[in-house]
C-alpha cells in the first residue's frame, strides 16, 4: 500500500491514506516521489479559495521524484524528445490535459487559460487516484510533460524556489525588464525571491523587495535585493515616498505583485512610475476585491497593466535550465526552512500559513 496525505475539504485536517499501487496505462509513469513543495496556493486550498476544486485532493503541485515505472509500450518522450528511463530524477508540469485544440490554444496563444486544463495537487481528485505530490509515488498520466533534472541541479534546489520560479519566470517575461530597470517586487515568498532573482539575470539596475517577515526579507537580501522594506513597520504612504526617493519622484519602472494579498494590486499600481509596467502574478486565488482609481491610477499614469496566470511548460523547462546554470550564484536550498513528512503535512501547512518558514518541503 502507498500513503499520501490527503485534504478532505476545507477547513478540515490532513488526512493519512492509503492508496493502490496503480496500473500504469502506456505512456503513464510512476514516480517515487523525492519531495513536493508546500505552497501558499495549499493554504488557499485548505480555505476553499480556489474553485473547481474536486476534494478530496492530494495537495502538491509541483513535486520530484525517481521514475520507478512505466507504462507498457514505448517510453514516453521528456521535452527534449528523448525517452525517459526507469532511474532518473525528474520534476513535470502540474497542468495535464490541456487540448491544443481550443481557441485559447491555438488562437490565443494562451494554454493556461484552455478549459480543458487540470492541474495535479489541485484539480484533480485524490478518488482518481496519486494525482499529487504528498505521496509515497505520483502517477504521472499519459500525456504529462517529464522535464529531467541536470546532474548538477540538486532536487531540493529545484524545489527551494518550487512553483514560485516558473510562475515567477512567466512574469518577468511579460515584464519586459530592461537594462537599468528599478524593478519593485511585491511580495518576499518564493514567487517574490525567485522574481528578484530573475530580474538581476535580466540586467535590472536595481531591485527592491517588499514584504515581510524579516526571515524572508532576510532570504531576499541574500539574493541580492539592493533593498528590503518591512510592510509590517511602514504604511502605504511610507513605502511610495521611500520608492520615489529611490528613483527621482519617478517610481520604479517595473513592478511585479507577487503578494495574494488584493490590496497590494492598488499600491503596486502607485508604486509604478507614468508609463511603466505593472505585472500582477499573485493573485492566484479569490481573497476579496480591491479598488482603485481609473483616472489617478491607471489611465493618467499610461499604466500597462499585465496579468499573469499560472505557468506552462516551457517556463518549467527554462526554470531548470536558469537554476542550473546559475546554481552556484543563487544558494537555492537556504530557501528550505523546514522538512516535513507525510504524517506532519498538516503542521507544515500550518507554518506556511503563518509565514513562520520561507520554504516548507514534504519529503514522504
Amino acid at each position: 500500500m502507498i500513503s499520501a496525505a490527503v485534504m478532505p475539504q476545507p477547513h478540515r485536517p490532513i488526512e493519512l491514506r492509503t492508496f493502490e499501487r496503480p496500473v500504469l496505462e502506456p505512456g503513464a509513469v510512476l514516480l517515487k516521489t523525492l519531495g513536493s513543495e508546500v505552497c501558499g496556493t495549499d493554504t488557499h486550498l485548505a480555505k476553499g479559495q480556489l474553485s473547481g476544486v474536486p476534494y478530496p485532493i492530494i495537495p502538491g503541485h509541483v513535486s520530484v521524484g525517481v521514475i520507478d515505472e512505466i507504462g507498457p509500450g514505448a517510453a514516453p518522450l521528456d521535452v527534449d524528445g528523448r525517452p525517459v528511463e526507469v532511474g532518473q530524477v525528474v520534476t513535470f508540469l502540474d497542468v495535464y490535459g490541456t487540448c491544443g485544440r481550443c481557441w485559447y490554444c491555438t488562437v490565443g496563444h494562451a494554454t493556461t487559460r484552455c478549459p480543458y486544463r487540470k492541474v495535479y495537487g489541485i484539480t484533480l481528485s485524490a478518488d482518481d487516484g496519486l494525482l499529487g505530490g504528498w505521496a509515497q509515488y505520483i502517477h504521472l498520466r499519459a500525456g504529462v510533460h517529464i522535464v529531467p533534472l541536470p546532474e548538477n541541479l540538486d532536487w531540493r534546489a529545484f524545489l527551494a524556489a518550487g512553483c514560485g520560479m516558473p510562475t515567477a519566470l512567466h512574469a518577468v517575461t511579460l515584464a519586459e525588464i530592461d537594462f537599468g530597470d528599478t524593478v519593485v517586487v511585491q511580495g518576499a515568498g518564493p514567487v517574490g525571491l525567485s522574481a528578484a532573482a530573475l530580474a538581476q539575470l535580466r540586467g535590472a539596475g536595481r531591485v527592491i523587495v517588499i514584504g515581510g517577515p524579516e526571515v524572508r526579507l532576510a532570504a531576499a537580501r541574500t539574493f541580492g535585493a539592493d533593498t528590503t522594506i518591512d510592510i509590517a513597520s511602514t504604511t502605504e504612504a511610507e513605502r511610495l515616498e521611500a520608492i520615489r526617493d529611490l528613483t527621482g519622484g519617478r517610481g520604479a519602472d517595473i513592478t511585479i505583485e507577487a503578494t495574494g494579498v488584493p490590496a497590494a494590486v492598488p499600491e503596486g499600481m502607485r508604486l509604478t512610475r507614468d508609463a511603466g509596467r505593472y505585472v500582477v502574478v499573485g493573485q492566484y486565488t479569490d481573497t476579496g476585491s480591491a479598488t482603485f482609481n481609473p483616472h489617478l491610477d491607471l489611465n493618467r499614469k499610461h499604466l500597462d497593466v499585465r496579468g499573469c496566470w499560472g505557468s506552462d511548460a516551457g517556463h518549467v523547462y527554462r526554470s531548470v535550465r536558469v537554476m542550473s546554470r546559475y546554481a552556484d550564484q543563487f544558494p537555492w536550498t537556504e530557501l528550505i526552512s523546514a522538512e516535513y513528512d507525510l504524517a506532519h503535512a498538516q503542521a507544515a501547512l500550518d507554518d506556511v500559513a503563518a509565514q513562520r518558514v520561507v520554504k516548507a518541503l514534504i519529503v514522504p
